[in-house]
């Protein structure tokens, strides 16, 4: 096989969870540009829409879904419509997830102050937000013994980071649930499936980027302590994640399931001395 045949998705249809966020974006227009069709999944369809349009002008082939990932109903039908202008779903991105402030302890707090109804919902978001649309996009991979399941880890998952007790723990399960499901699809529909997981280090989101930076864009305490054990010293680019990506889902990586990339500048090999 060619290198380019090798790391080629042409042809290939793919689904990104979380499609418009910053990470999201990025992986959705990574992938069309490596010849994927994709559905830009996310609970607003006009968020959606604008990923589709920048993937439309670049020359690749998209749609949205609205769908939110733990309404199963929704999520059928966004499945209904991709196939109904692609075919049946052979790549699954689970990138959606997040955290909410209950599930944290910030510094003045303990953990008995921890909000357990914001626990479940953090875990229900980024594990069940993971296993359910697993669950229905991968049928038809099933079906035919074909297909690529990524989702999306953390640094979290490798070792506690202090105050995001709920996602940390919901991360580490994704983690966990990547593993088993890795062997259980092998192990009943062949090696045909592989499901691995990324683990991005510390990028800007929208969602932490009050955390890390101030308004002046110079560093909060938590930005340069997290920067002070980052070997490369910066935080990364939503499209460093794109080249990983693109790997666990070409024919280059058909020997590998049951994985966890880090993308993370060194952060998860650094010991601090």
């Amino acid at each position: 096989m060619k290198i380019n045949q090798l790391f080629s998705l042409k042809d290939q249809n793919a689904i990104v969870t979380g499609g418009y966020g910053i990470l999201g974006s990025a992986m959705c227009l990574g992938l069309a540009m490596s010849g994927a069709r994709v559905g830009v999944l996310g609970r607003s369809i006009l968020k959606c829409d604008k990923v589709v349009e920048l993937i439309r002008s670049h020359g690749g082939a998209a749609i949205g879904l609205e769908a939110d990932v733990l309404d199963e109903d929704a999520l059928n039908m966004a499945k209904q419509i991709y196939e109904n202008e692609f075919g049946a779903v052979n790549i699954l991105v689970n990138c959606a997830g997040g955290n909410m402030p209950g599930a944290t302890i910030p510094p003045e707090k303990n953990f008995f102050d921890l909000d357990i109804t914001d626990f479940d919902k953090v875990v229900r978001l980024n594990l069940t937000g993971t296993v359910l649309p697993t669950q229905i996009f991968s049928q038809s991979m099933a079906n035919v013994s074909k297909g690529v399941i990524i989702n999306i880890s953390s640094m979290t998952a490798f070792r506690p980071i202090s105050r995001v007790g709920g996602y940390s723990a919901a991360k580490s399960a994704v983690t966990n649930f990547t593993e088993w499901l890795a062997i259980e699809m092998a192990g009943k529909f062949g090696s045909g499936i592989r499901v691995n997981a990324i683990a991005p280090g510390f990028f800007l989101t929208d969602q932490n980027r009050s955390l890390l930076t101030n308004p002046d864009e110079s560093l909060t305490s938590r930005g340069q302590q997290i920067l002070e054990n980052t070997p490369f010293k910066r935080f990364g680019e939503p499209e460093e994640l794109v080249g990983t990506l693109i790997w666990l889902c070409s024919p280059a990586s058909k020997f590998i399931t049951g994985v966890t990339i880090p993308v993370d500048g060194g952060f998860n090999a650094y010991s601090g001395v």
